[in-house]
């Protein structure tokens, strides 16, 4: 039936243009003074016959009127002129004269008019905006927040609508100077400067828009958040073009059901830049491998097995302690178009008998270490779990690691390792700790070329990632859907964040540079020399150094709060409150990258940075945490703390926050 009516279409179109072509002959007749008579009586359909002719190439004929555009005009254009030129050849051959000498020039402008008028004619009837991009009374009205290739292809995509669900009142540019000019019949307002007096003048004329559209991706951070500002003041919503893939200047969108709008993302206001990774480097470190990622049901441990399991390794194991989460990423990964050879592992990191029975089965080459309990208040109610699991936890998935021979193991930390005032953070540097001593040794031994290299350990230390589990964002939407009130602990919070999935990649990064071996060409040829070598890896690869994600700048969660107000279309402190409860045990009210005395030291790659913290002997932190692990076990939490003091000098217990407190002063930004 589809091509039935294919057919048609393309057969009416052809009888229209030989009927056009046929007009423009008499037309070029009339222009050269030729007005009197027809020529030849077969030259009227002989001018048809040569336009669809000349059209063949251009596919003239299968044009679809609805939706023309520059290139079929161009190609229109071209037709005509050939049509023109093949006309007079015809015409002689069959024993006629060519009208004049001008007529060629005459005919191919009468053919581009002809054909081109009726085309746009039908184009504008359908947009039904009068070609203006959405002009028409009917729909929404809004305003666009950019004035560049996204709000052309927004414009040319409304008016595509058969009825469009918004019009247009005007644009405002990102930058100054196109104040006045237009865009597909569009005035541009004003820049983002003049925004709140561009708004209340639409208010004073009764044109105020419902709504604000960001079309360009290039508004985000304090400018977007300063956009929704002034949208707030003046009561209007703002929100998100589609992406420009899925928009479709010749039908809408691209899944058929008509131009609709997306909320801003959350991650907008961040306003990090894109960071290139070595997906090379990564392929090299993981194809072919195998792998295995802790902790693999959780927020950063599931994205981990998501980004390796596309790598290509020879084996995925998954280990977590929760039956649902393991099942659910190794259903999602089982359903990716093509799947990994996958384990899925329940077992416990405190369990140690249990990590070595795992690693001695799978004998993994590379081990990804997310594992751990990261809630604060919750490690702080709990702190001998805390212990057991973030600190004890790591040293056995360290030794198992070890033990089986794993190339490399990769610990993920966090920010609330530098200078902690909770046990969880305590508790993670002491864990940094233990990998940092282990480092050591087999970057000590990898100096010898008869030595057999010991295990990497590479740490990488972050904060917080959007949406992960217990972290601020899905509680404020849990709040947002109850109606408020979204609480804070304290007006000046601040937090770092990025995405889980920029988290990740940044882990890998920091994987391929931390077991990167530069100089094991030039061990190796100096061991055929018998030449002694030193070790010439890159100094912040040396001294258990620590990787830290650049995280940019600090957000305040007030601010973060107040803006997810604003993105669900409402207004802080009008239709939801915001509620200070007070600093909870534990928490500091700005966290740290980096410790006073340890400069952050750049690496050479984008979104990486080196911290060089003080290191241990690998014996005695070992010790220690086996030390405190039995204080754990037996109840004895004030021991295992006292114990925990003793290895992490810096840990300044906030069990007891106040109001005013700000424990962890001094804050160094990445």
């Amino acid at each position: 039936m589809a091509t039935r009516r294919a057919w048609v279409r393309i057969g009416l179109n052809v009888g229209l243009d030989g009927l056009l072509a046929a007009g423009a002959y008499l037309l070029a007749r009339w222009m050269v003074g030729e007005a009197d008579g027809l020529g030849p009586v077969w030259a009227v359909p002989w001018a048809a016959a040569a336009l669809l002719l000349a059209g063949l190439p251009f596919r003239l004929s299968v044009q679809y009127w609805r939706f023309a555009g520059t290139q079929d005009l161009l190609a229109l254009a071209a037709a005509s002129v050939a049509a023109a030129a093949i006309f007079p050849v015809g015409l002689r051959e069959g024993g006629g004269t060519v009208p004049g000498p001008g007529f060629p020039v005459a005919h191919a402008l009468a053919l581009m008019v002809l054909l081109a008028a009726p085309r746009l004619a039908y184009r504008l009837s359908q947009e039904g905006g009068g070609g203006r991009g959405g002009t028409g009374r009917s729909g929404a009205a809004i305003v666009l927040v950019g004035a560049g290739e996204g709000s052309d292809l927004f414009l040319r995509a409304l008016a595509a609508e058969r009825a469009p669900p918004f019009h247009v009142v005007g644009l405002v540019s990102i930058g100054t100077g196109q104040t006045g000019r237009r865009i597909n019949g569009q005035p541009i307002l004003g820049g983002l400067a003049e925004l709140a007096s561009v708004l209340s003048r639409l208010r004073e004329e009764e044109r105020l828009p419902s709504t604000l559209v960001v079309t360009d991706a290039g508004l985000a951070g304090s400018a977007l958040a300063q956009v929704m500002a002034v949208a707030e003041q003046e009561g209007v919503r703002v929100a998100s073009a589609p992406r420009l893939t899925s928009l479709d200047p010749a039908g809408g969108s691209a899944h058929g059901g008509g131009l609709t709008l997306a909320p801003v993302a959350l991650e907008d206001l961040l306003n990090r830049p894109q960071v290139r990774l070595d997906r090379e480097g990564m392929a090299r470190l993981v194809q072919g491998r195998r792998v295995l990622v802790t902790g693999a049901g959780g927020t950063i441990g599931s994205e981990l097995a998501r980004q390796v399991a596309a790598l290509g390794p020879s084996v995925l194991v998954l280990v977590d302690n929760g039956e649902f989460a393991l099942w659910q990423i190794d259903l999602e990964l089982g359903e990716a178009a093509s799947p990994v050879m996958r384990h899925a592992v329940i077992a416990d990191v405190r369990d140690g008998p249990r990590m070595r029975d795992v690693f001695e089965r799978f004998r993994p080459e590379l081990v990804f270490h997310a594992a751990a309990l990261k809630h604060v208040p919750m490690v702080e109610s709990n702190p001998a779990e805390g212990l057991l699991t973030n600190a004890a936890g790591t040293r056995n998935v360290a030794d198992a690691a070890r033990a089986a021979g794993a190339a490399a193991m990769v610990l993920i930390s966090t920010d609330k390792a530098v200078n902690p005032t909770s046990v969880m953070g305590a508790s993670k540097r002491l864990a940094e700790m233990y990998c940092q001593a282990l480092d050591i040794i087999a970057r000590a031994d990898s100096r010898d070329v008869r030595a057999a290299d010991g295990m990497r350990c590479i740490t990488v230390r972050f904060g917080n990632v959007l949406g992960s589990t217990g972290s601020v964002v899905p509680l404020f939407q849990r709040q947002l859907a109850r109606g408020g009130p979204l609480t804070v602990t304290h007006p000046d919070m601040q937090r770092y964040f990025m995405t889980v999935r920029e988290a990740v990649g940044l882990v890998l990064e920091a994987s391929v540079v931390g077991t990167a071996d530069a100089t094991q060409e030039i061990r190796s040829a100096d061991a055929e020399r018998g030449v002694g070598t030193s070790d010439m890896s890159p100094a912040f690869l040396r001294d258990g150094g620590i990787f830290v994600l650049d995280m940019g700048e600090p957000v305040k969660i007030s601010d973060l709060a107040r803006n997810m107000v604003r993105l669900a279309g409402l207004r802080p402190d009008v239709d939801i409150e915001i509620r200070y409860t007070g600093l909870r045990p534990g928490e500091k009210l700005f966290e740290e990258l980096f410790h006073g005395r340890e400069p952050a030291v750049p690496t050479g790659h984008d979104g990486l940075l080196m911290a060089a913290p003080r290191t241990a002997d690998a014996a005695l932190v070992g010790r220690a945490i086996d030390e405190m692990a039995v204080a754990a076990r037996a109840g004895n939490v004030r021991l295992a703390l006292a114990l925990l003091g003793r290895q992490v000098p810096e840990f300044a217990h906030n069990a007891d926050p106040g109001m005013g407190a700000n424990p962890g002063q001094g804050v160094t930004r990445a």
